[in-house]
């Protein structure tokens, strides 16, 4: 197959009302284009949301003057495939109208055989305005229910909900060609889809290879050729001869080198490579996919508590630790594959194994999943559906069963594809939601054919090895308890939204944990991007304008009363809401980590930001880590100790969430602020694989008796042969209530080969210090920890994380530091 890429020199333009038109080449967005022509105000920028929400109530022409290739036009077919429309458009070429689309989800293809001129051909494209289009859909009385900051109707678009606006998200629905556009011609055949099926042995994959062809009138004899490249470059290949432009080709690899999570083993990837020929030998076309070698499924086995959910690879029982993605930017044409990059090895340092992609943004680009699969991240993978009520016409069903077979072909080869979940919370709102339980009948059903007839038949056709979950949270379907504590999967909100304190999460022992989170501001660098001076107070209309979540910034504030002392100004304020955010989520995680077996996930909302804002990110929006992410790296390390103070005693759990066996010492301290060492104790552990041991408890009523509880904390480190990790600490009692000392700080930076080393000490205790420096974005390999002796810690950036003329020197003044006790 023969293919011209239609990407550079498409003009942009308003069809009617302001005469500006734009050149650019694509993927770009309308808004993309007009911000880059400074066509538009920032709209991330204070309150210029608004003002370029309305900007994107009319309609948009895109214009593309293009020659065919010779070759192209000596192919007996021809196609134009847009692999990303948004969303409602009609195409015409050289005039003559080639059709409608109206999902932004699907792959569109438009024969142009016969159509095509020789000379120059113009292509065009008219974005009709989407929020035109809902607000008036959204008119519609039958279907009443609106998610927490979105535009009403936006149910009735097959376009990234979140466009529309959510609790976290702006009101910015932008529109354009978001994804290339090629020109495809062949003759005779061309390979249509392969699918590839595997099945384990003891000690061997059998790989099945399933190719079906599209043939035109008086195609001759063709062969398949495929051929399997190891990760370290052995070759195996086979060749059929199609039959009715079916075939199968069959591998069977001795001694596979299986794909595993990350912290669990390594990612091997396997290159299948199946090429096209004609009856001269000639390849006349070309499919190419990296695959990895494992058997991933979700165990639902009955057991003593009820019915486990756990993701189980290669026989093995994972316990699933990462966050909820949502789409990197709102203006979805800048995101680029170094951009995901970046936050997917985020995730990795941070010992992710798992991603759950939520269901109100779109399918991510293949570059996504190419990062997972190498960087060993189980991918939960909602479609498209989220807090919603949809009306299931024929129309409806028909486009959404295209936009599932277009998506579900495209990453179902993918080794870390997991699960794919039918919606986001629409089981949960049906039963639970009164402005959901309030619609008619009707639409109820239509949930039960979309969910659970619907999506499983297309799942079936197009990617039978892939298991199927409804919705999160589920029981397993039928508005059967989908909240249940004791099976399926859970979302928990009650620290948060229900006001509860952090110790509520030890009350539940959720099987798996999809959604839990608690909200923070975003670091004073990120705010000042979109503020003014005068906006630096919380209560502001700037700040409350990016805080999508109602009056979550008083929430946050009723949560610091509870913890911490009251920061003394608006960058404390910024800090201690991180610190406050890190600290639920711990609570939360190292909790069901304690119970690992009967819970075995923990997925806490959210990873990232679509725009600078107040949200539940770990990441904010410029890929900056927030406290929580550093915590994150923490609390979910495979090998680890966790500690829980009650009263005069002290309880310590070892987790090893790896396949070998643990052996090491634990090593606990007792001190007071001024670093007097008070207790000292050090036990010997050998942990067994995928388990948790709880050690004896420990009690330091002796030692109260002569120092306050308020002027005490606990140090504790897992030490094993080459690798002691550094001190975490507890307090005995909450951080407001600590007479915490200020410290003095001494920082020293050296230069190593591919680091800087940077040493810090205080003359005290300092509860979560936070290091920031002007210099750069990328993380330290350690933030936001505790001083717990007076060695102090050494923590490292990488070199090529900022500009090569940085110096140790220089990086050492730029450095700032803080800890609790400097924010009142």
């Amino acid at each position: 197959m023969i293919t011209q890429e239609l990407n550079r020199g498409w003009y942009i333009q308003p069809c009617m009302g302001e005469s500006w038109k734009v050149k650019t080449d694509i993927p770009c967005s309308v808004l993309h284009a007009m911000l880059d022509a400074k066509l538009a105000p920032d709209p991330f920028y204070r309150k210029n949301e608004y003002e370029v929400r309305e900007l994107l109530d009319q309609d948009f022409c895109y214009t593309l003057y293009f020659t065919p290739q010779k070759e192209v036009l000596a192919q007996q077919y021809a196609e134009l495939v847009f692999y990303g429309l948004d969303t409602l458009a009609d195409i015409r070429l050289n005039g003559e109208f080639l059709g409608m689309v109206d999902n932004m989800h699907r792959t569109w293809h438009f024969p142009v055989s016969g159509r095509l001129k020789a000379g120059e051909n113009c292509l065009e494209i008219v974005f009709h305005s989407s929020l035109r289009y809902i607000r008036e859909k959204g008119q519609d009385a039958i279907v009443h229910y609106v998610a927490k900051g979105c535009i009403r109707g936006n149910n009735f678009l097959r376009k990234a909900h979140c466009m529309f606006g959510w609790d976290w998200g702006p009101q910015l629905p932008d529109t354009g060609i978001w994804r290339p556009v090629e020109l495809n011609a062949f003759s005779g055949a061309r390979l249509a889809d392969v699918h590839v099926e595997q099945r384990h042995n003891k000690g061997t994959v059998s790989l099945q290879v399933d190719i079906q062809l599209d043939e035109l009138p008086g195609s001759n004899k063709n062969t398949v050729c495929c051929v399997l490249t190891s990760p370290s470059g052995d070759t195996m290949q086979a060749q059929e001869e199609p039959n009715t432009g079916k075939t199968s080709v069959s591998f069977t690899v001795a001694a596979p080198q299986l794909w595993w999570p990350n912290t669990y083993g390594e990612q091997p990837l396997y290159t299948l490579r199946v090429e096209l020929w004609g009856e001269n030998g000639q390849v006349q076309d070309v499919w190419q996919k990296q695959i990895g070698l494992r058997e991933l499924t979700v165990s639902r086995e009955k057991d003593e508590w009820g019915e486990e959910f756990c993701f189980q690879v290669n026989g093995v029982k994972i316990f699933a630790m990462g966050a909820d993605y949502v789409p990197e930017d709102n203006v979805i044409t800048r995101v680029t594959p170094e951009r995901t990059q970046r936050l997917l090895k985020d995730c990795a340092i941070a010992n992710f194994n798992s991603i759950r992609v939520w269901g109100g943004g779109y399918y991510p680009d293949d570059w996504f999943y190419d990062a997972c699969d190498r960087l060993g991240l189980i991918v939960w993978q909602d479609a498209m559906f989220a807090c919603n009520v949809y009306r299931m016409d024929a129309a409806f069903e028909e486009n959404i069963r295209a936009e599932l077979r277009d998506n579900l072909v495209r990453i179902r080869h993918h080794a870390c594809l997991g699960l794919v979940c039918g919606n986001n919370e629409m089981e949960l709102g049906w039963v639970e939601w009164p402005d959901v339980v309030t619609h008619h009948p009707a639409l109820k059903a239509d949930y039960i054919k979309q969910f659970e007839y619907v999506i499983p038949q297309e799942m079936e056709q197009n990617a039978p090895g892939v298991f199927y979950w409804p919705s999160s949270p589920s029981s397993g379907g039928s508005f059967d308890e989908p909240n249940a504590e004791n099976r399926g999967d859970v979302h928990y909100w009650d620290v948060w939204h229900g006001m509860k304190p952090f110790t509520d999460y030890e009350k539940f022992y959720f099987r798996f944990c999809s959604e839990f989170g608690f909200e923070s501001f975003p670091g004073r660098r990120t705010v000042e991007t979109f503020t003014e001076f005068d906006d630096h107070n919380i209560f502001s209309p700037v700040m409350e304008s990016h805080q999508k979540n109602g009056a979550a910034n008083g929430l946050i504030m009723y949560y610091i009363s509870s913890y911490y002392r009251y920061p003394k100004d608006f960058e404390t304020l910024l800090y201690i809401s991180q610190l406050l955010q890190a600290e639920a989520i711990r609570h939360g995680v190292e909790h069901w980590r304690r119970n690992r077996g009967r819970c075995m996930g923990a997925i806490y909302w959210q990873l990232n930001d679509c725009w600078p804002v107040a949200s539940w990110a770990s990441i904010d929006y410029f890929g900056r880590w927030k406290a929580l992410h550093y915590y994150a790296r923490r609390f979910f390390a495979p090998r680890m100790v966790t500690a829980k103070a009650e009263g005069t005693e002290l309880r310590l759990w070892v987790h090893n969430d790896s396949r070998a066996v643990l052996k090491g010492l634990v090593e606990v301290e007792l001190r007071d602020t001024a670093y007097t060492l008070l207790a000292h104790t050090m036990v010997s552990v050998q942990i067994q694989p995928l388990s948790v041991q709880q050690l004896d408890v420990i009690d330091f009523a002796g030692e109260m008796q002569e120092h306050a509880q308020d002027t005490i904390f606990a140090a504790y480190r897992l030490c094993v042969e080459g690798a002691d990790s550094a001190y975490a600490s507890v307090l005995f009692c909450r951080p407001k209530q600590m007479r915490l000392p200020q410290p003095f700080y001494t920082v020293r930076v050296e230069e190593e080969d591919e680091n800087f080393a940077i040493y810090v000490k205080s003359d005290c205790y300092a509860h979560q210090v936070e290091l920031e420096t002007e210099l750069t974005d990328s993380p330290f390999s350690d933030n936001d920890f505790p001083l717990c002796t007076p060695q102090g810690v050494c923590v490292t950036l990488a070199k090529n994380g900022v500009a090569p003329e940085v110096t140790a020197e220089q990086l050492q003044k730029s450095l700032f530091v803080r800890s609790v006790a400097d924010t009142y």
